[in-house]
């Protein structure tokens, strides 16, 4: 039985304004490395898709 309240294994989801207070030091540390790849990840696609974007906003401009 999955229990609400214990630490999720590593590779779950995470859940935004979840109670950290359970996680140990190395578990706080795992997941902003998570977070940060994450947040590279999106960065990422958010450049790729202004770019295109842009390049459509060139093409049919008047």
């Amino acid at each position: 039985m999955i229990h609400d309240d214990e630490p999720r294994a590593k590779g779950d989801v995470l859940t935004p304004g979840e109670d950290l207070e359970i996680y140990g030091v190395e578990q706080l540390s795992e997941r902003i490395a998570l977070l940060k790849s994450e947040l590279d990840r999106a960065e990422a696609m958010l450049a790729k898709k202004q770019t295109g974007l842009t390049a459509a906003d060139a093409l049919f401009k008047k």
